[in-house]
């Protein structure tokens, strides 16, 4: 799978685990989207995945790298849909 791709993947489940936040914008707990079965199945590195589309400022979030346990609450935003 390419990384756009992914990407798109990414977009499409923090719209459906997450909620949108005061600005709008979708969001959704770190350690819900780490922890949901979909995603499990369909990211290999869903850390990766994430760094990936941060970098391209498709999404944003706290901190350089999100570990699971560590960072379950830190919230994953939608930055374009």
């Amino acid at each position: 799978m390419n990384v756009s791709h992914e990407i798109d993947l990414l977009v499409e489940e923090i719209q459906r685990l997450g909620s949108k936040n005061a600005d709008g914008k979708f969001s959704v707990k770190f350690g819900v989207l780490f922890s949901d079965d979909r995603c499990a199945n369909i990211f290999e590195a869903l850390v990766g995945t994430l760094k990936a589309a941060k970098k391209k400022k498709v999404v944003d979030f706290q901190g350089e790298l999100l570990l699971q346990g560590v960072h379950d609450n830190v919230d994953v935003i939608l930055l374009q849909e």
